[in-house]
């Protein structure tokens, strides 16, 4: 037995659901049909996915075989939707994912110029971490990225697009911002101190020797921000980040720290449309997304 996609999708459909009966209605699939496809996989690999007759617990290996299931379907329908936007994109498609805090800065400028310029071309942008940045550039689902830090791609090229300096991140009454000297790294990790992902492309050794028994860590911006205005915490991030952030919260540059986050432009020379996503890549790289305005 060959496994295929939809019998893949069947099983990650049971799981979600924890039952037989929901799934079939999400799946427009009879409760016996679902029920046989599970029982074949199980037939062809062997094992039990699921523990019991019940369908709401996995087996260990049910688990592994879950995890790497749901990567190939969500994997293929994305691919499913690619390739129905490159047949629909008659004048050209551009795909631009990049890092949330340059999304801000560039996104405005690039769907201005795009609608000036070329407005029968379809666009879509999206923002989200370093990693999945260039995995989607990599991997053909994104014409250009942009990214923090540099790491060499196969059939991409890399541009440094600009540098920013990490400073504290705090409101405008917490005592870091209310004192006239620029804060220490020591000043910075005797307060109650927010560990981020961005935290990691510090590469200071003090730093991260000061800030190592910090016990709270959060990924989402969002969430981080709500703790900071509380006025107790304080955080660390690059200035164009601050640069998005709420009136009542502060950037100040620490003093004895000179890490500054480096970000690239990644450029696919794979790209269905190459001319339209160099001109692209060369049009973000003339902008001053730091400073706000146009070379």
């Amino acid at each position: 037995m060959a496994i295929k996609i939809e019998t893949l999708r069947s099983f990650c459909t049971v799981v979600q659901t924890g039952n037989l009966t929901e799934a079939a209605d999400r799946l427009g699939r009879t409760q016996s049909a679902v029920s046989m496809t599970l029982k074949q996989l199980e037939e062809h690999l062997g094992k039990k996915l699921f523990e019991g007759e019940r369908k709401n617990r996995l087996s260990e290996v049910g688990r592994q075989v879950h995890d790497l299931a749901l990567k190939q379907v969500r994997q293929f329908d994305q691919t499913v939707q690619d390739i129905e936007a490159i047949a629909s994109a008659e004048y050209g498609l551009l795909r631009i994912v990049s890092v949330p805090s340059v999304a801000a800065l560039a996104f405005p400028k690039v769907l201005s110029h795009m609608n000036s310029h070329f407005p029968d071309i379809r666009i879509e942008l999206r923002d989200t971490d370093t990693q999945q940045v260039l995995d989607a550039v990599v991997q053909g689902k994104a014409d250009i990225g942009i990214a923090s830090g540099y790491l060499a791609l196969n059939g991409v090229t890399a541009t440094p697009l600009f540098e920013d300096r990490f400073g504290v991140v705090c409101t405008a009454a917490h005592p870091l911002a209310q004192q006239s000297e620029m804060p220490t790294i020591e000043q910075v990790a005797s307060v109650p101190f927010i560990r981020n992902a961005l935290c990691d492309l510090v590469q200071s050794p003090r730093f991260h020797a000061a800030i190592s028994k910090a016990g709270v860590t959060i990924q989402n911006t969002h969430s981080l921000i709500a703790l900071v205005r509380t006025e107790e915490w304080v955080t660390v991030l690059p200035q164009t980040v601050a640069r998005s952030l709420p009136e009542a919260i502060v950037f100040r540059p620490i003093a004895d720290l000179e890490d500054q986050r480096q970000v690239y432009l990644y450029v696919s020379q794979r790209s269905r449309f190459q001319t339209l996503t160099d001109a692209f890549g060369d049009f973000i790289l003339k902008q001053d997304l730091v400073l706000g305005s146009e070379d």
